[in-house]
């Protein structure tokens, strides 16, 4: 087999409109996962009557399930529900007008919250319970006490597993070409279909993402320096 560099570089432009895309997925499903994580683990953390215990549940099932299951149960069910709904409250809102994108959107933050929430539990466990005595004792709040103490201190400590999942979230979100999504990987299959060069053309999609890769890790490092001398100065 002989490689067709020349295509190899075609693909890689042909696949930046995708590029956009692959990056909206990730930081939406990482940035609503951290929010919903950040919640459960609070929940579970200080036991919220009833709460922590569907929260627990909750970080269960979904680490105990495949991403891509998630996504097709909601690709399947939420059609029915809104359809039914429409039927029944008469609404002109039909599951047809939900763009695709929006089920990799909901399923990838729904997985994300749950492997984040024990990243975000790490970092607050990594915390010194004096810290928070501290902050009482000085007249703050709890609330005040985890945002402007504790949860400082937890984002250092749970920094290089933030940037991990970030990543697995990056990869994982090929998964959305299911559901009809065009993202980087589904781009590649679109431009091979031309001149069935498939190998060349998954290759360019490699490198696209493994140079997001590394530039997240490069941008983790340096954010990763600065926490670090920022602690130095007496916050941890």
């Amino acid at each position: 087999m002989k490689l067709d560099f020349s295509f190899i570089w075609t693909a890689c432009v042909g696949l930046l409109p995708a590029v956009p895309t692959t990056l909206k997925i990730t930081l939406v499903s990482v940035l609503c996962g951290l929010a919903i994580g950040t919640f459960v683990a609070l929940c579970r953390m200080y036991r919220v009557p009833v709460l922590h215990r569907i929260a627990a549940a909750y970080v269960t099932i979904i680490r105990g399930t495949p991403m891509l299951t998630h996504l097709l149960i909601l690709y399947v069910s939420i059609p029915l529900v809104v359809d039914g709904l429409a039927d029944r409250f008469e609404w002109s809102f039909r599951s047809a007008q939900i763009p695709m994108i929006g089920f990799a959107y909901l399923s990838f933050s729904i997985t994300a919250g749950a492997y984040l929430s024990e990243v975000v539990r790490s970092g607050l466990l990594a915390v010194n319970k004096g810290q928070m005595e501290a902050a009482h004792a000085v007249g703050m709040t709890t609330v005040q006490g985890l945002r402007r103490i504790v949860f400082p201190q937890a984002f250092a400590a749970a920094l290089p597993n933030l940037t991990n999942s970030l990543i697995g979230m990056l990869h994982g979100s090929t998964l959305a070409f299911t559901v009809s999504v065009v993202d980087i990987n589904a781009q590649a299959e679109i431009l091979a279909t031309t001149n069935w060069k498939f190998f060349e053309a998954y290759l360019a999609a490699a490198l696209l993402f493994w140079g997001m890769t590394v530039l997240i890790e490069r941008l983790s490092a340096l954010l990763e320096r600065r926490v670090t001398r920022y602690n130095r100065g007496g916050v941890a």
